[in-house]
């Protein structure tokens, strides 16, 4: 099996792309240098730039390509990147995996998406049959899954995993506030009643994997199958660290540290459940938050 990986240095990517060459996976990683390495190939997706050639003869195609929501500050001009970054990568990839000849097409695109479709969903559970929610993130989404039809129109099988809170130990929002926690200094963010929607990374990557080679199409919420509260993954860290977790950050100090990606991507309350993959038959490893983070940090 072949698979070509956009985005294929960050968090996600690292791990997937480890994950499929354990298992003798052939990997192509595409780069926006120069090529370096006989797994690259260049690309240049900020002017839809992409050698039809590099994608030829895949079996399949994984973009995670995009900049970090919440690695900056939220300034008009880093919203502009985080949309831009996404429409490039997935409409240079979908534009390009349909101008391959069909016996050279790669049958599936993986094209990573955001829970952030369904805006603020307070106290409602909601799943892959929801309607899409309000604000910058959500509309990010729309656009953003929006831009791989030019693969589904050439016949090609496309999946959207919607990811959750994804939980390492060695990065994203785990592993940012790990050290914060293992002080003693952690605490819940504003009221700590809003839902946070979460995966364990190895869980990720096993529903990637299981949906690159299933038979599901169209959007798929990648989340555990438990929420929890923001209030109770503060105490469940703290748990795990074998710390107090009393400290309590008020959200007027997370807005101004934060900007807009306060209210989007910390206060907001997302009560995601992963139907679809549930109704597949995947088998969570980590559907408990205590669990998970025992794993991850133990």
């Amino acid at each position: 099996m072949k698979v070509v990986v956009a985005g294929a240095s960050g968090f996600l990517g690292t791990a997937l792309v480890r994950s499929l060459r354990a298992d003798g996976v052939d990997v192509l990683r595409l780069v926006r240098r120069g090529a370096r390495a006989d797994d690259e190939r260049e690309w240049d997706p900020a002017n839809r730039r992409l050698d039809p050639a590099h994608i030829a003869g895949a079996d399949a195609v994984v973009t995670l390509a995009g900049v970090g929501v919440g690695d900056h500050r939220w300034t008009e001009s880093y919203k502009q990147a985080i949309l831009s970054s996404r429409l490039d990568a997935t409409t240079t990839l979908a534009s390009t995996i349909a101008a391959v000849s069909a016996d050279q097409r790669p049958g599936v695109l993986l094209s990573v998406s955001a829970v952030g479709y369904y805006g603020d969903t307070g106290e409602e559970a909601v799943d892959e049959s929801s309607p899409s929610g309000d604000g910058f993130l959500a509309d990010v989404v729309r656009q953003w899954e929006a831009a791989a039809q030019p693969a589904s129109d050439a016949g090609v099988r496309v999946v959207l995993p919607r990811c959750g809170v994804v939980l390492g130990a060695d990065g994203g929002a785990l592993g940012k506030v790990l050290p914060i926690f293992r002080l003693g200094l952690g605490g819940r963010l504003g009221s700590g009643r809003q839902w946070m929607s979460w995966i364990a990374l190895p869980d990720l990557i096993a529903a990637m994997r299981f949906l690159l080679n299933s038979d599901q199409s169209g959007p798929v919420n990648v989340t555990a199958p438990e929420p929890v509260r923001n209030r109770d993954y503060t105490k469940a860290l703290g748990r795990a660290v074998r710390r107090p977790a009393l400290a309590w950050v008020p959200p007027p100090a997370l807005r101004a540290a934060l900007g807009g990606f306060a209210d989007e991507g910390v206060l907001v309350s997302q009560r995601v459940l992963p139907a679809r993959l549930e109704e597949a038959g995947f088998d969570f490893t980590y559907g408990d938050i205590d669990a998970a983070l025992a794993a991850l940090i133990g």
